[in-house]
């Protein structure tokens, strides 16, 4: 075990919380039962270490309450009609987004989920809850790294690449809103999503203010990135920098952390993983921010596995899985498994992700990669376009150095940030949400 019993069981029950798994305790009432408004308040987040909120979130008293069910129905889209979707993803047919429907007319959010997260992952529900019950329709997406949108909605099945994710985006929301309005009475269309996805709302944002075939009203970021790749050498960083005996124990790593976590979840059961449990338990041990962090780096690793995989089998790339390799639906996928938890996302960038599109454009380097992946390269358009909007934390752990300062500038007037809350942490306190929904509400 990792420290023994006592910190296993504080570690591995981060691992859940953190790989974003674990259900949020809601409020019993029904959606019509409650007020269009998040109760007025304070700003009362109490975790002040941004490693442990990002890994708890919201503990209950600080909760705003939200409607346990809402009017919502699942949809599949069918992207490219001729996709031939490998035999190892079997089960995986059709892109998976959900819609949350008013039944008068109203306005449709779309939103994006952060790295690897689907459409219905324990974040993107307390968001749609929270549109839902301030009176809009609510599409939800997975993210372009997300296994469902790489098999079936990526045009290269190899994300990474704002340019072609963003494309691809915009063209899963054309779709999506031709669906939707047979069911829902729309007035006017904004965008918003979180981490990567509130990233990656700016650069669709973009590409609709000049192809014009939605036309989004207002654009919210929540805690997105500045750089892409300045942000993802930090998650990398946590777990390499963290690990106990260094990179080259990952893999021992990763099967102890689970091995505690099937020992907890039986101990505990399904119903004691909850934001309440966790801020208990870090109270009660506060495991130091080297372990916290490498739980932070081992979640997006497992996340960014799940990407490289997925992408290699789908371009047939031969980086992890041979050329033309039939994975079947019985194949014994562990090895690859542990190939990939191995692999950092720069280290995808570097081996998988820019050989490929140098390839379809010999001038590009990876520079060109990297510049483009940042808000930077979009800059004058942020600055000037007075309906975007943006929500972060001071503390955010996926922001590098001057990024908070930057952030500040560009969005001059246009930005609420918060003193605490980490990457995602405060996202279910009642001044943060009701802050969020307000924005589209005003």
């Amino acid at each position: 075990m990792i420290g023994g019993k006592g910190v296993s069981r504080v570690l591995s029950v981060a691992v859940l919380a953190a790989a974003l798994v674990v259900s949020a305790c809601q409020s019993s009432k029904n959606a019509e039962e409650i007020a269009a408004e998040v109760p007025e308040g304070p700003y009362e987040y109490p975790i002040s270490d941004p490693f442990a909120a990002t890994i708890i979130g919201t503990p209950g008293p600080y909760r705003a309450i939200l409607p346990e069910k809402i009017r919502r129905q699942d949809l599949r889209l069918k992207v490219f009609k001729d996709r031939e979707i490998p035999e190892v993803f079997w089960y995986d047919q059709g892109l998976q987004i959900s819609l949350a429907y008013q039944k008068k007319r109203a306005p449709l959010i779309f939103n994006i989920a952060g790295t690897g997260a689907s459409h219905d992952s324990r974040l993107m529900r307390v968001m749609e809850k929270a549109f839902f019950q301030g009176g809009f329709h609510v599409a939800s997406l997975p993210s372009p790294t997300a296994l469902n949108f790489i098999i079936n909605a990526s045009s290269t099945s190899v994300p990474g690449r704002i340019v072609e994710d963003g494309r691809d985006l915009y063209r899963v929301m054309q779709i999506a809103y031709e669906r939707i309005k047979r069911r829902a009475d729309v007035s006017d269309v904004y965008l918003t999503g979180y981490s990567l996805g509130g990233w990656q709302a700016a650069f669709v944002a973009k590409l609709d203010d000049k192809e014009d075939a939605i036309g989004f009203k207002k654009v919210l970021m929540v805690n997105p990135p500045v750089s892409l790749f300045d942000s993802i050498r930090i998650l990398d960083g946590m777990l390499d920098d963290n690990v106990p005996g260094g990179p080259s124990n990952i893999g021992p790593f990763v099967e102890q952390t689970f091995a505690a976590f099937a020992e907890v979840f039986g101990e505990e059961g399904e119903a004691g993983f909850d934001s309440d449990f966790l801020f208990e338990a870090y109270a009660e041990r506060a495991p130091p921010d080297e372990q916290l962090a490498a739980l932070i780096g081992l979640a997006f690793r497992l996340s960014s596995g799940n990407l490289v995989f997925t992408a290699d089998v789908m371009s047939n790339s031969g980086y992890v899985v041979p050329k033309n390799a039939e994975l079947s639906s019985t194949s014994s996928l562990t090895e690859y498994f542990k190939v990939v938890s191995r692999i950092g996302f720069e280290q995808y960038l570097n081996e998988l992700l820019y050989p490929y599109y140098r390839e379809l454009e010999p001038g590009l380097t990876k520079e060109d990669l990297i510049d483009e992946a940042s808000l930077r390269s979009i800059e004058d358009y942020l600055r000037r376009d007075a309906k975007i909007g943006l929500m972060t934390n001071e503390d955010d752990i996926i922001l590098a150095p001057g990024d908070l300062d930057y952030l500040r500038d560009v969005f001059d007037g246009r930005a609420q940030i918060y003193p605490t809350g980490g990457h995602m942490g405060n996202l279910q306190e009642s001044n943060f949400l009701r802050t969020m929904v307000r924005f589209f509400q005003t």
